[in-house]
């Protein structure tokens, strides 16, 4: 992996590598000649955070808002409804607005009423999942370079007219069936249904994934992980914030995804979920009439077992200790995604 990546470096400069989540957002700047133990490294909320409390700041000071910028994480939504339930208006342009709900019918029931400019009395929040003069004076007063690339990884829903939760499972089904190798799931330029990939490649510029696929490559840049996986089938489980997504791997190649809502479902609960998944039994409808998203599946092959290694990531990973190994890549488990992603990217730039 380290030899891969820093061939990488040394041809490109230095990369901000950011995986923005629910509740965080984790960034690692891997330069060039240097150790990855010291690459810079940050954990800060997420920018949809940030949101959600400028918001609440506005609800507290009795003022109407319009919302600008970019399609983005939408984890200031329960934020926005107690400012509209507290009698406030809310504003927001067409673009803006995709954050809310791709649905522009939804928004609009809601309350939220669209204009393209901030109407009178009304404070402006912006949106965008990346800032380029926040991440410049950040880096900048820490007397650290800016980047060549930015790579950047985000949950997103797309737009799909069946509805979030099976558009998301097409999209992973989708993916299975063109390449098994989670490194091609990095996209250049990510496909228009991906609305917020899209508008996150359009401000940094550079490549995108889903966070769930920067975790499972976090996981695999692990060398012994990866071995393990060569010689018998595994599991890897990533207990985000907001979602929990678990990978069957053999040989490095992904055979099935099951994603569902982290808060939704017991411990118990889950585990049988997995008992069912690594046989391949668990279809997608049963994990969806209880909340979650799904499950996707590529060929069968007897030659991987059970899947039983389990390697487990993720900030809420403590409901599943003792379930199997956790993981800390390179000494750091909230910077998995991260590295995960600047290891798949370099694979597929090499």
């Amino acid at each position: 992996m380290l030899d891969t990546v820093q061939q990488f470096l040394r041809q490109t400069g230095p990369v901000l590598c950011l995986d923005i989540g629910s509740g965080t957002q984790d960034a690692l700047l891997a330069r060039p000649g240097l150790e990855c133990e010291n690459w810079p490294r940050f954990v800060l909320p997420s920018p949809a955070r940030l949101v959600a409390n400028r918001i609440r700041e506005l609800t507290q000071l009795r003022r109407s808002l319009w919302l600008y910028g970019d399609n983005m994480g939408g984890g200031f939504g329960r934020a926005l409804q107690e400012h509209l339930a507290a009698g406030l208006a809310v504003w927001a342009t067409p673009a803006a607005a995709a954050a809310i709900h791709d649905n522009m019918d939804v928004v609009l029931h809601m309350g939220v009423q669209l204009a393209e400019c901030c109407p009178a009395d009304c404070a402006p929040v912006h949106l965008s999942d990346y800032s380029p003069d926040f991440w410049a004076a950040l880096l900048r007063q820490a007397g650290l370079p800016l980047p060549h690339l930015v790579l950047a990884g985000a949950q997103d829903h797309g737009l799909h007219p069946e509805g979030n939760r099976l558009g998301r499972m097409r999209t992973w089904t989708d993916l299975l069936a063109d390449s098994a190798e989670p490194a091609r799931w990095i996209y250049a330029t990510p496909p228009a249904q991906l609305t917020r990939l899209v508008a996150l490649h359009h401000k940094t510029g550079g490549p995108v994934a889903d966070t769930g696929t920067c975790a499972l490559l976090g996981a695999l840049c692990d060398p012994d992980v990866l071995a393990r996986s060569c010689r018998e089938g595994i599991t890897v489980i990533n207990a985000g914030n907001g979602h929990t997504v678990a990978a069957l791997v053999y040989q490095g190649r992904v055979r099935g995804i099951y994603e569902h809502h982290t808060g939704m479902r017991s411990p118990d609960d889950f585990l049988k979920d997995m008992e069912q998944f690594r046989l391949s039994w668990l279809p997608a409808e049963e994990v969806q009439a209880s909340g979650g998203h799904g499950t996707a599946f590529g060929p069968y092959c007897e030659d991987a077992g059970g899947y039983t290694p389990t390697y487990i990531l993720g900030p809420r990973r403590s409901f599943l200790q003792g379930q199997g190994v956790f993981l800390a890549p390179f000494g750091d488990m909230m910077l998995a995604g991260c590295f995960g992603l600047l290891w798949g990217w370099a694979q597929t730039a090499a």
